[in-house]
């Protein structure tokens, strides 16, 4: 995968003058915070898509749940190491990183596993300026919000390679 984003951000192969608003998924499927996980996954299965956003009743990004945050789910948490000086605990680890995972692995809303904050692009932003912060980011979805924050598509990485497809001259 990293080749694949390191082809991303090449200048031969995504033009500056290329949008995300002509290449992104448009309308995605959106879920709220008190969406159960079990339908949250169900929908990520259906629709063979790797997050989902997470939106406010005013339709305005709240988090993302995506398929790393479910695997907390089936992998449950490990304690964070820790050693014992004078009778007192000294974490080695920051504890409210374990306490974040135990609530992931022990989630029933998507509120309880999506993460926050979220990494977004703009429609108006080049597909090569987002396609560098999804590398930077080690992210394989980005949602794209207008001026209000409103959730309004989500470019992937197989949004971007279907671009590439159609433009790859051999």
């Amino acid at each position: 995968m990293t080749d694949i984003l390191k082809i991303l951000g090449s200048e031969m192969m995504l033009p500056s003058d290329s949008s995300v608003a002509d290449f992104m998924t448009r309308d995605p499927i959106v879920v709220g915070p008190e969406t159960s996980l079990k339908e949250a996954i169900k929908l990520m299965a259906d629709h063979r898509v790797g997050s989902l956003p997470v939106v406010s009743d005013e339709k305005k990004l709240v988090g993302i749940i995506s398929e790393t945050d479910l695997m907390w789910q089936e992998t449950g948490v490990q304690l964070p190491a820790y050693i014992m000086i004078l009778d007192s605990v000294v974490y080695l680890e920051n504890p409210a990183t374990y306490d974040r995972e135990l609530h992931k692995a022990f989630g029933q809303t998507v509120k309880d596993v999506m993460t926050t904050p979220v990494t977004t692009t703009s429609p108006e932003k080049s597909l090569r300026d987002a396609a560098k912060v999804m590398h930077k980011r080690k992210i394989h979805q980005l949602p794209v919000v207008d001026d209000a924050n409103r959730v309004i598509g989500v470019l992937t990485l197989g949004d971007i390679v279907r671009f590439m497809a159609t433009h790859y001259d051999s």
